[in-house]
């Protein structure tokens, strides 16, 4: 691409102009570029030929490489309407089936319009340095998969992360009604910038053998009481799901449930071993765990669900769409959520569809416990997780 830069033009403009440059100058050693605010600060203060001077950078080798990126990404811009890229993290149960209803779908579409359509799932257990590789080191959202699909909340409203993005998706649902099953809860998200497709309920896992005297724990605010001291397991390595348990109790409970929480944990294991808890000399009496796994419970075994009075606090599964007009992407928006992907997440894994139509299973008195849009529009999300780890942790040494 043949491109003239004016040396005297500030970065600011030039980023502006060719907002592809962003990434070459994170590249060559500018990471203010990579923030919006620091950006027009920093820039704007800056010209072109004064920066590269700074970094003993060849002035004629650095818009070489800028403009053959330039010419890169517009040539890959083009190709790229006949390109839809889309990445996620699914749950570990239902990852397999969705795979599979989604390759029988997509065949289709890629051949009727001579569409690529690239897939990246990995199971949700690999967690938090997949996101760290593949999406969070993102800077440009045009880089950006056109649909990303995961559960959690640091992960998608972390201000540094994925959450600086917000304003370049939109929610592309057809459907505007919920399930019966969330109606009072207001899952959908008033900017209309993130879809929640399901939710994966925490939920306790009582061996019954352990109560001795003491009355079933009922409710959060139960197993939060003295008794309760280092007698309750925590999927901590569940990062979703702990994250929104500590942010639940946080608000609910204050600083002081957090440490009363930290106090109760007796061990932290994955899911699938909480079900085998019951062999263990020591085991504890309660289990939070997804719903999922309580049907791991062997029948006849003295594990015993409940779901909580209070209700099951919700991570949320999370469809993220890039603001894009293309009638093949609403297309694969509409499989995703459709009323067959809703049956796939609520009967195999046990997560709660937001569909209208799929009939979750859930008994008509159980509730769910949701953050709220407001709440987390008034929070920085990365920064409150970190804080309640701190006093779950506090709690736990002064047990």
């Amino acid at each position: 691409m043949s491109t003239v830069f004016d040396p005297k033009q500030t970065l600011f403009e030039l980023t502006e102009k060719f907002p592809e440059s962003i990434s070459l100058f994170v590249a060559e050693g500018f990471p203010q570029m990579a923030d919006e605010a620091k950006r027009r600060n920093f820039a704007s203060r800056i010209t072109l030929g004064h920066a590269l001077k700074l970094k003993g950078l060849d002035f004629e080798a650095f818009c070489s490489s800028l403009g053959e990126r330039i010419g890169g990404e517009a040539r890959e811009a083009q190709a790229g309407e006949d390109r839809i890229r889309i990445k996620g993290l699914l749950p570990c149960p239902v990852r397999i089936p969705l795979e599979e209803a989604f390759e029988e779908f997509s065949q289709g579409l890629q051949s009727e319009h001579q569409l690529t359509i690239e897939t990246e799932f990995q199971a949700a257990s690999v967690g938090a340095g997949w996101i760290a590789e593949h999406i969070e080191s993102i800077t440009d959202p045009g880089d950006f998969p056109e649909i990303y699909i995961s559960a959690g909340f640091e992960t998608f409203f972390d201000p540094n992360g994925i959450g600086k993005f917000r304003e370049h998706f939109q929610d592309r649902s057809a459907s505007r009604e919920i399930n019966p099953s969330f109606r009072a809860l207001g899952l959908e998200d008033p900017e209309g910038h993130y879809t929640m497709i399901a939710v994966v309920p925490a939920v306790f896992l009582v061996n019954t053998n352990e109560l001795g005297d003491l009355p079933m724990p009922q409710s959060w605010e139960d197993i939060l009481r003295p008794e309760y001291k280092k007698r309750v397991s925590l999927p901590v390595g569940d990062f979703d799901l702990f994250s929104g348990i500590l942010l639940d109790i946080g608000k609910r409970y204050g600083d002081e449930g957090l440490r009363k929480l930290g106090r109760s944990l007796s061990e932290s294991l994955h899911p699938a071993q909480m079900v085998t808890v019951g062999s263990r000399p020591k085991p504890p009496l309660v289990t939070i765990m997804p719903y999922f796994f309580t049907r791991m419970a062997r029948p006849g075994s003295p594990m015993q669900a409940v779901w909580p009075s209070d209700g099951a606090i919700i991570s949320p599964i999370f469809l993220l769409t890039k603001k894009n007009d293309d009638e093949r992407l609403q297309r694969i928006i509409d499989f995703f959520t459709s009323t067959e992907c809703g049956e796939i997440l609520a009967i195999k894994g046990l997560f709660p569809s937001t569909r209208p139509e799929v009939d979750n299973g859930l008994q008509p008195d159980w509730k769910f416990s949701w953050l709220g849009w407001d709440w987390i529009s008034e929070h920085n999300i990365a920064e409150e997780i970190r804080r309640c780890e701190r006093l779950f942790e506090e709690g736990g040494a002064a047990s």
